[in-house]
């Protein structure tokens, strides 16, 4: 059996899009331009709507005068345990009809759950320090608040894994740097700067970095898949916030809360819930039916049509300097990811010395 062998750039692509050599070579072409172009458009809007709208959701939910609940800690909580019920759910759903849905099996393993501790520790902060920096800021300067991840995923590479940065990835960093700095000196000139929502947004971004690192070491522990790791992250989770909810007495506040018996509170937390669920699957749709590349470059124009709604929808003023901060936050942005995937395809297409070697000695 000859197989013609296949370049490293296209195994690379075919690792990241989740398809196998005889699925890339034969499904790709059998599909017509137009079906494909529709299917990368309805899952880019999936994208988009989720994310923009559980934002959106998440203000309401944690900083709305109408509601006055001040209880961040227990909002997360719920949205965490909303996504286990949906993970056991989808389980149950799938053992149950296995052609209609695919889903892993779940079965609360402690040993798995104590190997996965780690990460779920850095999970609770991640999603805690987002929720928190919400709270405090507004939608508009969300973005900016948390943009410094690109920054520690850098300086978390070289520190943890002795891993090198190109000049010209730097330069786009500093970039971000910059319009991070111009970002808060523009909200302090116009008296809407909170350091505290400003702090929360540079620890979850620290988070979101360490996040992303200590995923690829857990994994295993889940058979590589992301479900179970989601499952297990959520299960800890709502084990973990309990102390807190009692320690900070967010308990005693959400007894006294005004509309603890309503159902549109009660349904606006679950669609939250929900929506904390979906982003995680239509992010990985994203990535399945695009690339990882397309997927940060659609994040970033998500970003920016997040920020332009802001402050449409709460009737905002900008300055010019503001604006700024934001486009040299996106175009940094843009720009790393531009960079990045260019350096790793032109390692993909250099052969190495021993590929030169063989190439020069006849069989």
């Amino acid at each position: 059996m000859n197989r013609a062998p296949l370049k490293r750039s296209r195994i690379l692509h075919m690792a990241l899009m989740g398809t196998d050599a005889a699925a890339g070579a034969e499904a790709s072409p059998g599909k017509p331009f137009l079906l494909r172009a529709l299917q990368i458009a309805l899952v880019v809007f999936l994208y988009w709507v989720t994310s923009i709208s559980m934002v959106f959701l998440n203000k309401y939910l944690l900083d709305s005068p109408s509601l006055q609940l001040n209880t961040p800690i227990f909002v997360t909580f719920y949205q965490c345990l909303v996504t286990t019920l949906l993970c056991k759910g989808l389980s149950a759903l799938a053992a149950c009809c296995p052609g209609a849905v695919e889903f892993p099996t779940l079965r609360l393993d402690l040993r798995v759950a104590r190997s996965v501790l780690p990460l779920s520790v850095v999970f609770i902060c991640m999603i805690t320090f987002n929720n928190l920096c919400l709270k405090y800021v507004g939608v508009a300067f969300y973005n900016v608040g948390r943009s410094l991840t690109t920054v520690f995923n850098v300086l978390l590479s070289y520190l943890l894994l002795k891993q090198t940065t190109s000049f010209y990835a730097l330069l786009a960093c500093g970039i971000i740097i910059g319009g991070f700095w111009l970002g808060v000196d523009q909200e302090g000139a116009e008296g809407t700067l909170s350091w505290t929502g400003t702090l929360f947004g540079v620890l979850a971004s620290l988070c979101v970095s360490l996040n992303a690192i200590y995923t690829k070491k857990v994994l295993p522990a889940v058979d590589g898949s992301i479900w179970r790791l989601t499952f297990y992250n959520n299960v800890n989770a709502c084990v973990l916030f309990l102390p807190l909810l009692l320690l900070l007495g967010e308990l005693q506040a959400l007894l006294r809360f005004a509309h603890l018996g309503s159902a549109h509170f009660w349904g606006m937390m679950t669609l939250g819930g929900l929506f904390g669920f979906a982003i995680g699957y239509v992010t990985g749709l994203q990535i399945k039916f695009t690339s990882p590349l397309t997927h940060n470059v659609s994040g970033t124009a998500k970003a920016c049509a997040q920020t332009v709604l802001a402050v449409l929808y709460y009737e905002e003023t900008k300055s010019f300097l503001w604006w700024t901060s934001n486009m040299m936050v996106l175009g940094g942005s843009s720009a790393y990811t531009w960079v990045r995937g260019w350096e790793m395809k032109k390692v993909q297409e250099e052969p190495s010395p021993k590929d030169n070697e063989k190439s020069g000695v006849g069989v």
